[in-house]
Protein backbone atom coordinates (compact mmCIF):
# COMPACT_ATOMS: atom_id res chain seq x y z
CA UNK A 1 0.00 0.00 0.00
CA UNK A 2 0.87 3.43 -0.27
CA UNK A 3 1.43 4.68 3.02
CA UNK A 4 3.37 1.24 3.76
CA UNK A 5 6.71 2.62 4.26
CA UNK A 6 5.61 5.66 5.95
CA UNK A 7 3.43 4.24 8.30
CA UNK A 8 6.40 1.22 9.17
CA UNK A 9 8.56 4.41 9.86
CA UNK A 10 6.00 6.03 12.39
CA UNK A 11 5.98 2.99 13.92
CA UNK A 12 9.37 2.33 14.22
CA UNK A 13 10.06 5.38 15.95
CA UNK A 14 7.46 4.32 18.64
CA UNK A 15 8.78 0.68 19.16
CA UNK A 16 12.24 2.45 19.51
CA UNK A 17 11.05 4.07 22.56
CA UNK A 18 11.28 -0.12 24.04
CA UNK A 19 15.02 0.18 23.76
CA UNK A 20 15.42 3.68 24.57
CA UNK A 21 18.12 2.81 27.58
CA UNK A 22 18.74 -0.92 28.45
CA UNK A 23 20.32 -0.29 31.89
CA UNK A 24 22.98 -3.26 33.42
CA UNK A 25 24.46 -1.85 36.25
CA UNK A 26 28.24 -2.80 37.04
CA UNK A 27 29.21 -1.93 40.60
CA UNK A 28 32.64 -3.96 39.76
CA UNK A 29 34.16 -1.48 36.81
CA UNK A 30 37.67 -0.07 37.87
CA UNK A 31 39.59 1.97 35.85
CA UNK A 32 41.86 -0.29 34.61
CA UNK A 33 39.04 -1.37 32.97
CA UNK A 34 38.53 1.87 31.41
CA UNK A 35 41.71 1.90 30.42
CA UNK A 36 41.70 -1.83 28.97
CA UNK A 37 38.78 0.11 26.60
CA UNK A 38 40.56 2.88 25.60
CA UNK A 39 43.86 0.93 24.42
CA UNK A 40 42.16 -1.79 22.87
CA UNK A 41 39.72 0.47 20.72
CA UNK A 42 36.99 -2.47 21.56
CA UNK A 43 33.76 -1.82 24.24
CA UNK A 44 34.42 -3.37 27.56
CA UNK A 45 32.93 -4.56 30.43
CA UNK A 46 31.71 -1.87 32.19
CA UNK A 47 31.13 0.82 29.27
CA UNK A 48 28.46 2.59 28.23
CA UNK A 49 27.64 1.69 24.67
CA UNK A 50 25.21 1.78 21.78
CA UNK A 51 22.93 0.67 19.49
CA UNK A 52 21.89 2.32 15.56
CA UNK A 53 18.62 0.78 16.10
CA UNK A 54 17.71 1.77 12.38
CA UNK A 55 20.62 0.10 10.84
CA UNK A 56 20.21 -2.76 13.31
CA UNK A 57 16.48 -3.19 12.73
CA UNK A 58 16.82 -2.94 8.71
CA UNK A 59 19.37 -5.57 8.33
CA UNK A 60 18.07 -7.79 10.78
CA UNK A 61 17.10 -11.10 8.83
CA UNK A 62 13.32 -11.56 10.87
CA UNK A 63 12.44 -7.76 9.88
CA UNK A 64 13.23 -8.35 6.17
CA UNK A 65 11.26 -12.08 5.92
CA UNK A 66 8.07 -10.33 8.18
CA UNK A 67 8.31 -7.05 6.35
CA UNK A 68 8.17 -8.96 2.81
CA UNK A 69 5.57 -11.02 3.65
CA UNK A 70 3.47 -8.00 5.10
CA UNK A 71 4.50 -6.03 1.76
CA UNK A 72 3.23 -9.48 -0.06
CA UNK A 73 -0.17 -9.55 1.56
CA UNK A 74 -0.61 -5.53 0.91
CA UNK A 75 0.39 -5.94 -2.89
CA UNK A 76 -2.88 -8.53 -2.87
CA UNK A 77 -5.05 -6.34 -0.61
CA UNK A 78 -4.20 -3.42 -3.21
CA UNK A 79 -4.64 -5.50 -6.60
CA UNK A 80 -8.30 -6.76 -4.89
CA UNK A 81 -9.14 -3.06 -4.03
CA UNK A 82 -8.08 -2.13 -7.66
CA UNK A 83 -10.16 -4.79 -9.89
CA UNK A 84 -13.16 -4.36 -7.13
CA UNK A 85 -13.04 -0.07 -7.96
CA UNK A 86 -12.45 -0.45 -11.71
CA UNK A 87 -15.90 -2.87 -11.53
CA UNK A 88 -17.38 -0.08 -9.57
CA UNK A 89 -16.05 2.45 -11.75
CA UNK A 90 -17.54 0.57 -15.23
CA UNK A 91 -20.76 -0.14 -13.70
CA UNK A 92 -21.59 3.67 -12.28
CA UNK A 93 -20.19 4.66 -16.63
CA UNK A 94 -22.97 1.79 -17.78
CA UNK A 95 -25.53 3.46 -15.35
CA UNK A 96 -25.20 6.92 -16.66
CA UNK A 97 -24.47 6.45 -20.18
CA UNK A 98 -27.94 4.38 -19.44
CA UNK A 99 -29.26 7.12 -18.16
CA UNK A 100 -28.18 10.00 -20.71
CA UNK A 101 -29.57 7.60 -23.31
CA UNK A 102 -32.98 7.73 -21.76
CA UNK A 103 -32.92 4.07 -21.37
CA UNK A 104 -34.08 3.23 -17.93
CA UNK A 105 -37.30 4.22 -16.11
CA UNK A 106 -37.51 5.83 -13.36
CA UNK A 107 -38.01 3.16 -11.41
CA UNK A 108 -34.89 1.49 -12.81
CA UNK A 109 -32.79 4.41 -12.87
CA UNK A 110 -33.53 4.89 -8.80
CA UNK A 111 -32.89 1.13 -8.23
CA UNK A 112 -30.04 1.53 -9.79
CA UNK A 113 -28.48 4.39 -8.46
CA UNK A 114 -29.15 2.82 -4.44
CA UNK A 115 -27.52 -0.40 -5.84
CA UNK A 116 -24.35 2.13 -6.21
CA UNK A 117 -24.44 3.98 -3.85
CA UNK A 118 -24.43 1.27 -1.28
CA UNK A 119 -21.98 -0.53 -3.34
CA UNK A 120 -19.27 2.77 -2.95
CA UNK A 121 -20.14 2.52 0.86
CA UNK A 122 -19.28 -1.11 0.98
CA UNK A 123 -16.16 -0.51 -0.77
CA UNK A 124 -15.37 2.01 1.31
CA UNK A 125 -15.51 0.14 4.44
CA UNK A 126 -13.77 -2.86 3.11
CA UNK A 127 -11.09 -0.05 1.91
CA UNK A 128 -10.87 1.24 5.85
CA UNK A 129 -11.23 -2.47 7.07
CA UNK A 130 -8.00 -3.30 5.42
CA UNK A 131 -6.13 -0.42 6.31
CA UNK A 132 -6.95 -0.97 9.88
CA UNK A 133 -5.71 -4.93 9.37
CA UNK A 134 -2.20 -3.67 7.93
CA UNK A 135 -1.52 -1.10 10.30
CA UNK A 136 -2.49 -3.81 12.54
CA UNK A 137 0.06 -6.41 11.47
CA UNK A 138 2.44 -3.80 10.76
CA UNK A 139 2.55 -2.84 14.88
CA UNK A 140 2.48 -6.89 15.41
CA UNK A 141 5.52 -6.99 13.43
CA UNK A 142 7.23 -4.25 14.73
CA UNK A 143 6.81 -5.51 18.04
CA UNK A 144 7.89 -9.13 17.58
CA UNK A 145 11.19 -7.32 16.04
CA UNK A 146 11.65 -5.33 18.77
CA UNK A 147 10.83 -7.84 21.19
CA UNK A 148 13.09 -10.03 19.94
CA UNK A 149 16.05 -7.49 19.70
CA UNK A 150 15.14 -6.65 23.55
CA UNK A 151 15.19 -9.95 24.71
CA UNK A 152 18.41 -10.88 23.05
CA UNK A 153 20.29 -7.72 23.87
CA UNK A 154 19.40 -8.64 27.92
CA UNK A 155 20.80 -11.91 27.01
CA UNK A 156 24.20 -10.61 25.18
CA UNK A 157 24.69 -7.83 28.24
CA UNK A 158 25.01 -11.09 30.80
CA UNK A 159 28.30 -11.83 29.20
CA UNK A 160 29.35 -8.21 28.13
CA UNK A 161 28.10 -6.54 31.34
CA UNK A 162 27.64 -3.33 29.76
CA UNK A 163 26.75 -0.25 32.13
CA UNK A 164 24.31 1.23 29.59
CA UNK A 165 22.84 0.56 26.52
CA UNK A 166 22.05 3.74 24.26
CA UNK A 167 20.22 3.47 21.12
CA UNK A 168 20.68 6.04 18.51
CA UNK A 169 18.27 6.45 14.72
CA UNK A 170 17.97 8.69 12.35
CA UNK A 171 14.82 10.18 13.93
CA UNK A 172 15.81 10.25 17.65
CA UNK A 173 19.34 10.71 18.26
CA UNK A 174 20.26 9.86 21.37
CA UNK A 175 23.35 9.33 20.82
CA UNK A 176 24.73 12.04 18.72
CA UNK A 177 28.44 11.39 18.47
CA UNK A 178 30.00 8.12 19.60
CA UNK A 179 33.56 6.45 19.90
CA UNK A 180 32.70 3.91 17.14
CA UNK A 181 34.96 1.12 19.64
CA UNK A 182 31.45 1.76 21.31
CA UNK A 183 29.06 0.96 18.71
CA UNK A 184 28.07 -2.91 19.34
CA UNK A 185 25.96 -2.41 16.45
CA UNK A 186 27.45 -5.27 13.76
CA UNK A 187 28.11 -7.48 16.97
CA UNK A 188 24.40 -7.47 18.19
CA UNK A 189 23.36 -8.05 14.60
CA UNK A 190 25.42 -11.01 13.85
CA UNK A 191 23.99 -12.77 16.84
CA UNK A 192 20.53 -11.86 15.89
CA UNK A 193 21.00 -12.84 12.79
CA UNK A 194 21.92 -16.25 13.84
CA UNK A 195 19.49 -16.77 16.47
CA UNK A 196 16.91 -16.15 13.73
CA UNK A 197 18.67 -18.60 11.34
CA UNK A 198 18.25 -21.15 13.62
CA UNK A 199 15.09 -20.89 14.75
CA UNK A 200 13.38 -20.45 10.75
CA UNK A 201 15.29 -23.24 9.74
CA UNK A 202 13.63 -25.25 11.94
Amino acid sequence: MKKFSVVLNVVLVVAVVVLFVLFFSNNSKSTSGEAVASEAGTAQKGDIVYIQIDSLVNNYDMFNDLRSELESKATKIQNDLNKKSRAFENDAKDFEEKLNKGLLTRSQAESMQASLLQRQQELQNYTQQKQMEMAEEESVMINKVMDAVKTYVKKYNETHQFALILTSSATTQVVMEGNAALDITQDVLAGLNEEYIKTRNK
